[in-house]
């Protein structure tokens, strides 16, 4: 169970560990490790992400990082994180590789759900590109 203890400097102690988790959640993919990042997540969380149906639940979640994502491999790097109670907003870069060979490089925006127990029930994901 989560207490709603503040931190030392304030923000209840849900936050804290959605922002822990959340981090640590750019950590495991930028790592590609699967299993563990799809431990993070609720086994009923919805991801949500542009060019994809909404992914619900681990087995889902775990197809689109093995088998559906375009992406190779790269990396995070998250310019800011918010959190407000169990809702964590993150706003960053990511620099990487495709499966096709070709890199990518693009601005990111999302927002994370969490449990009282700190796993994600849900994530948004946006992407910084022309669409209209």
């Amino acid at each position: 169970m989560v207490h709603t203890v503040p931190d030392s400097d304030g923000t209840p102690a849900t936050a804290v560990l959605g922002v822990s988790q959340v981090r640590r959640y750019y950590e495991l993919v930028d790592a590609g490790d699967v299993p563990a990042l799809v431990a993070l997540f609720a086994p009923d969380a919805r991801y949500r992400r542009p060019g994809y149906r909404p992914m619900v639940g681990h087995a889902e979640l775990k197809r689109f990082y093995l088998d559906q994502r375009v992406i190779r491999s790269g990396v995070h790097t998250l310019d800011t994180v918010v959190a407000a109670d169990d809702e964590i907003a993150v706003h960053g870069l990511f620099r990487g590789a495709l499966h096709d060979g070709g890199r990518v490089e693009l601005r990111f925006a999302d927002f994370f759900r969490m449990t009282p127990q700190g796993r994600i029930s849900s994530r948004d994901t946006f992407f910084h590109v022309p669409a209209v």
